[in-house]
């Protein structure tokens, strides 16, 4: 598909028939189903037919040029570089964690939203059109350049190994959740089922293959996400429009609570004490996190020009504002369906999809007072099920359920391609080819780089399906991370002129060693919580000492050198110019 010369002047028609098949396959699948076939063999078929076109984008974007492996050879528009963007962005935390978070906290969960759409203002402002314009392919590559040194390199990639990471962890465990339901099969079987899914769009073809593939996941999952509710708002209150509707829903939830049991709601659940400490610390630590994230930050080096990368951060902001503007309808809605469909219900005729989520391990129904009539406090869903299993809640056809298995598996695939990418590109780019062999060929380089893709993947699989938290817990963990390690020395590489190679290494081993200490310390070991700051946020302490440490250090060592100066200083210009003639983004063509 990527193959053909004129491919970037015909991405309107292109994806104008793709979205049209999907919908189109969609329609015939409800009419199966209609016509009395299995939902297994719909859930088979939706999960299959994705999967396979992503393949399908992935070997026909298969490239052996080292421009294009790193950085599609930075010819995407900003529209669809918003759109690849959103979906690299919107994982399974965005897709299946966030409405599921919302449904169990109420506004407290409006921190997520908040966080992660503010983030996407501090990457046009502080960062994106910078970086580009500084002409690197990775972000320890401009902490290499900028810093003039390895260590600098090699400390930002231990940090991007550790927040990616942390990150693929969840999606593919969010892969795992939706194969193992929609397919059949245990979770431990699932993730790997999902991980095939991931490298066949990445493995080949590189940013490049994973531009394009995740245009058309970004398609799907916005599809697949609006659809539900949209049907939902119908069903409850005769408007199709679930984002001004839900309030309506909100309004039942509240009168039924009392008869249910339920004494404190998420209003008075948000003013309580220490609620509100968290809340804007968990907003600070997404939005920081937002904008060092090195998958994300990657994504801008693949436009034509500065000029591109701040519209693709524009564009960016309107897809994610699709999805995240809808989870709190998700998460009434499904809170609606529960209270009025499950709870109070014989327990002897549950729906099959009861059984089916309690198997999975993400739902638990008890008999406690033995009345044979399920209770609010004999029912428990885990919040990673929400999304995926209120279509069936709802009684809409089957048909939706498997589209929303398609697009929270769109949601997994596309993050952990840019994750995974984004690990492997390190290592291969700045540890082998910087660091080890700066005379290898192109071709060895590749060869490394699908390797240690395949690699990291594995393990990933294998640490997720030991299931080491909730997907939104791993996720926000992976935002501190980076918020602290990487945030700091990025900022103060584009905006002080001042800041030292010694200042900024000694910022990142700082901002790192306290967020990692303290979220360690209180999750695994048993240490008591800072002013009763969650470990979620543990950037809130990480960050504070990255900035203080790299200021202070670099105003005790000597200052950089004139020409790395002055070019920092060019880079802040507003101008499309990029910086090739500087010494150094020689060699790094645009």
């Amino acid at each position: 598909m990527a193959t053909k010369g004129d491919f970037t002047q015909n991405l309107g028609k292109v994806y104008g028939i793709y979205t049209g098949g999907f919908i189109g396959f969609t329609i015939i699948l409800a009419i199966l189903e209609q016509m009395g076939v299995p939902d297994r063999i719909i859930g088979y078929a939706f999960v299959a037919v994705t999967i396979g076109v992503y393949a399908m984008i992935g070997i026909l974007s298969r490239t052996v040029q080292v421009s294009e492996y790193y950085v599609a050879g930075r010819r995407v528009p900003a529209l669809y570089n918003g759109m690849a963007t959103a979906a690299d962005w919107m994982s399974a935390a965005s897709f299946i964690g966030m409405a599921g978070t919302l449904y169990a906290s109420g506004y407290n969960g409006l921190a997520f939203v908040l966080g992660w759409t503010g983030g996407y203002v501090l990457v046009a402002v502080l960062l994106a059109p910078y970086l580009r314009k500084f002409g690197q392919f990775t972000v320890p590559d401009f902490l290499g350049t900028r810093y003039d040194g390895h260590t600098p390199r090699l400390i930002g990639i231990v940090v991007l190994m550790m927040c990616s990471f942390t990150y693929v962890v969840a999606q593919v465990t969010g892969a795992g959740i939706i194969a193992s339901r929609f397919l059949a099969i245990p979770f431990e079987i699932g993730i790997f089922v999902g991980l095939l899914g991931i490298l066949v769009c990445s493995m080949l073809g590189g940013m490049r293959a994973v531009t394009w593939t995740q245009v058309a996941q970004y398609i799907i999952l916005i599809i697949a996400y609006l659809i539900p509710i949209v049907l939902m708002s119908a069903q409850l209150t005769g408007v199709p429009i679930p984002q001004l509707m839900y309030g309506y829903a909100l309004q039942d939830i509240e009168q039924i609570e009392p008869s249910l049991g339920v004494t404190v709601g998420h209003v008075t659940a948000f003013a309580r004490d220490g609620d509100m400490l968290n809340f804007f610390s968990l907003v600070l630590c997404l939005m920081v996190g937002t904008a060092a994230l090195p998958h994300v930050l990657m994504r801008f080096f693949t436009t034509p020009s500065v000029r591109e990368a701040r519209s693709s951060v524009g564009w960016s902001l309107l897809f994610i504002f699709l999805l995240y503007f809808s989870a709190p309808a998700y998460a009434a809605f499904a809170k609606l369906e529960v209270y009025t469909n499950v709870i109070g219900q014989p327990i002897a005729s549950l729906p099959e999809w009861v059984s089916i989520w309690s198997e999975i391990g993400l739902l638990s129904i008890k008999d406690l007072n033995g009345d044979g009539l399920l209770q609010l406090a004999e029912f428990t869903i885990n919040n990673d099920a929400i999304v995926l299993a209120t279509p069936e809640i709802a009684g809409l056809p089957y048909v939706i359920a498997g589209l929303v298995s398609a697009g929270g598996l769109a949601a997994a695939l596309s993050t952990a391609d840019g994750l995974l990418l984004a690990i492997a590109n390190a290592l291969s780019h700045d540890v082998y080819y910087k660091m080890i062999d700066p005379k290898a060929s192109s071709s060895r380089r590749l060869i490394v780089a699908r390797v240690l893709l395949v690699v990291v993947a594995g393990f990933a699989a294998y640490v997720a399906s030991f299931k080491p938290a909730g997907i939104l817990s791993m996720v926000a963990w992976a935002f501190s991370i980076a918020a602290s390690g990487l945030f700091p020395a990025l900022v103060m590489g584009v905006w002080w002129k001042r800041t030292t190679k010694v200042g900024a290494c000694a910022g990142m081993l700082a901002g790192l060693g306290v967020c990692l200490l303290y979220l360690a310390g209180t999750q695994w070991y048993g240490m008591g919580l800072w002013f009763g700051v969650k470990n979620i946020s543990a950037g809130l302490f990480g960050i504070p000492v990255g900035f203080a440490v790299t200021y202070v250090v670099s105003l005790m060592t000597r200052e950089p050198s004139q020409d790395m100066q002055d070019f920092v200083e060019f880079v802040r210009v507003p101008s499309a110019r990029l910086a090739e003639s500087n010494p150094y983004a020689q060699g790094l063509k645009a």
